[in-house]
């Protein structure tokens, strides 16, 4: 019945704008406060003033948000937001610029080691966050904001999203900025992708493991929870509206 109900909300463009919408809320609001932390820990950063304008642009673009009729609308503020993002999250580098530095978001395949620094710990999260949706009985292929395409885990892409600022970027800056990784773990191939060694992916794993172990308040429960439960919670709540037990999907916005 839940599987049935996901299907009709994703057929219906108008009820997957909605949820796409507080998905990308979510994310525009969760990325913002990645810089204003940044700021916030240290205020003489290089390119302040960049950073405190791309926090602006993210504030107009949760009001737009809240007002955009389509989804291809909410796709296009999403990449747009996203591009202003990653075009000051190098100056959220602090330390090892040489080996570390993002002048643009790349993928498939991954062409400097911050790119596939940043993909691998994407991948930890989409699979957790698959398994999370698997638990709570959704069809992870079928998204609302990623639309069906075969292979892909649509739902869980989704999903994602809200996460990827708090646990992936901020574990990203961490590691590279406390020297928990160093340019030495990386390599480069004949075709221009960069591979992360296995000593570097364990270290990578272990610190996700254990920032998955810290707690945090969820901020729409008001409960403690560790931090590896999140996606699972956001599960839950999403098959709940689905059930129609709650009115909207409550996503999670980090504060």
């Amino acid at each position: 019945l839940l599987r049935r109900e996901q299907y009709r909300r994703a057929d219906d463009l108008n009820l997957s704008r909605d949820i796409a919408r507080s998905i990308v809320i979510a994310k525009v609001n969760n990325s913002r406060v990645v810089l204003q932390r940044a700021l916030r820990e240290h205020p003489d950063i290089p390119g302040a003033q960049n950073i405190a304008d791309v926090i602006d642009h993210l504030m107009e673009t949760l009001k737009a948000l809240e007002t955009v009729t389509t989804l291809d609308g909410i796709r296009g503020l999403e990449g747009e937001a996203a591009r202003n993002y990653f075009k000051v999250f190098d100056s959220l580098i602090f330390n090892q610029k040489d080996d570390f530095f993002l002048k643009e978001r790349n993928r498939r395949p991954p062409l400097d080691n911050m790119n596939a620094l940043l993909s691998f710990l994407y991948t930890l999260l989409v699979h957790d966050v698959t398994s999370a949706l698997e638990t709570v009985g959704l069809d992870t292929g079928v998204g609302f904001l990623h639309r069906d395409r075969p292979g892909r885990p649509g739902l869980a892409l989704d999903i994602m999203e809200e996460f990827r600022p708090y646990l992936g970027d901020r574990l990203a800056l961490s590691l590279v900025n406390l020297k928990h990784i160093t340019g030495k773990g990386f390599s480069k191939t004949e075709t221009g992708a960069v591979l992360m060694n296995d000593e570097t992916r364990k270290t990578v794993i272990t610190a996700y493991q254990n920032r998955k172990r810290e707690e945090i308040t969820h901020p729409f429960l008001k409960e403690k929870i560790a931090v590896g439960l999140l996606p699972y919670a956001q599960a839950l709540l999403l098959s709940r509206h689905l059930r129609g037990d709650m009115d909207g999907y409550p996503p999670f916005l980090w504060r």
